[in-house]
């Protein structure tokens, strides 16, 4: 069963946390398909960016948001294969202390964490899980 959408930047446990300017290899896709992510599967349509992250997950974002949120690491050039970096900003995550199964109906996608994975909301109804191992990696808490 699938819980409630929590709106992050009310919950009092939530922390604001920042993406670490950690480079991922990005691909390109050609056509539509299907994405195995940590969470589960998640679409993709042509045009859309493959992201590898740091312990080699990969997960999907749509072209238009990946264009806005990162940017090029030299010598890639933006739109190109290659290698990114998310630009700075500040998101509410929350670390789970019990499984969730998390609906996103705006977003079309299922996420499923476990406990000590982190819960992300990059934006209202833009929600992401991040493992614990991957979470360490690539963000830090942001002081009050």
């Amino acid at each position: 069963m699938s819980a409630p959408i929590p709106d992050l930047a009310r919950h009092p446990a939530a922390l604001r946390v920042r993406k670490l300017p950690v480079p991922v290899a990005v691909h390109w896709m050609t056509a539509s398909g299907v994405c195995h992510t940590l969470e589960g599967p998640v679409a993709y349509a042509a045009g859309d960016a493959l992201l590898t992250g740091v312990q080699g997950e990969q997960w999907p974002v749509a072209r238009e948001k990946f264009l806005a949120t990162y940017e090029p690491v030299a010598p890639t050039a933006a739109g190109m294969d290659g290698q990114y970096r998310k630009r700075p900003a500040d998101v509410f995550a929350l670390r789970l202390d019990q499984p969730l199964e998390l609906d996103v109906p705006a977003a079309g996608k299922h996420l499923h964490g476990n406990p000590g994975d982190w819960l992300l909301q990059y934006a209202p109804g833009d929600y992401g899980i991040v493992a614990a191992s991957i979470f360490d990696r690539t963000y830090q808490i942001v002081p009050a």
